[in-house]
């Protein structure tokens, strides 16, 4: 059975962990990063230099980075509804996953610790201002695209799109403070709530 290292309050691990779900992979998780093992340990650096989770260890694969996991999760149980096998539909479908791990992860870091994490080195008023502004900004540019599809992310079938993109809405609606939730937003995460591999992990911020 694959071990997932990394603990679940991190948002990374929970994309592994649905995809896992979604595809029927059977995943033995182990609780590393703050609060658990130090991921400065020997026994994590050999497997992934950088020392940040999730890492997936499956027999002699060894993979880092949440969104390439998710990948390969889909790809090895023959998921092409997750993630396309002819190039331009899965071209669309990574392009979304990519600015995920770039855009939208950047955007809402500053917010998220201040407001949840409630870091003491983020609590400067004006960042914290800005940040809800950048997130809010990213929120439109989902609500955008899914006004274009009329479903989800990158079309009418749920895909990997939708697992990274996906828990980053949830985690938009759950961090308190004042926003409005567009209808295209709302409607999504009802979409996405119907799915039980959803509702098993987006009770985490």
């Amino acid at each position: 059975m694959a071990r997932l290292l990394g603990k679940r309050s991190s948002i990374n691990v929970r994309k592994v962990l649905w995809t896992a779900l979604e595809v029927g992979a059977r995943l033995v998780q182990e609780d590393w990063g703050s609060g658990f093992r130090s991921t400065a340990e020997p026994e994590f650096l050999a497997l992934n230099p950088h020392a940040m989770v999730p890492v997936l260890v499956d027999g002699d694969v060894v993979l880092w980075e949440s969104n390439a996991i998710c990948r390969y999760l889909a790809a090895s149980h023959g998921r092409a509804d997750l993630l396309p096998g002819a190039p331009a539909e899965r071209a669309r479908v990574e392009m979304w996953m990519d600015w995920q791990a770039s855009d939208f992860n950047n955007a809402w870091r500053y917010a998220f610790s201040a407001l949840v994490r409630h870091s003491p080195d983020h609590q400067d008023p004006a960042l914290l201002a800005a940040g809800i502004a950048q997130w809010n900004r990213t929120i439109d540019t989902v609500a955008g695209q899914l006004a274009r599809t009329g479903a989800y992310i990158a079309g009418d079938g749920f895909t990997l799109a939708d697992v990274v993109i996906g828990l980053s809405v949830n985690r938009w609606l759950k961090t308190p403070f004042e926003k409005p939730v567009p209808p295209e937003i709302a409607r999504y995460l009802e979409r996405l709530s119907e799915r039980p591999a959803f509702q098993e992990v987006a009770s985490v911020v």
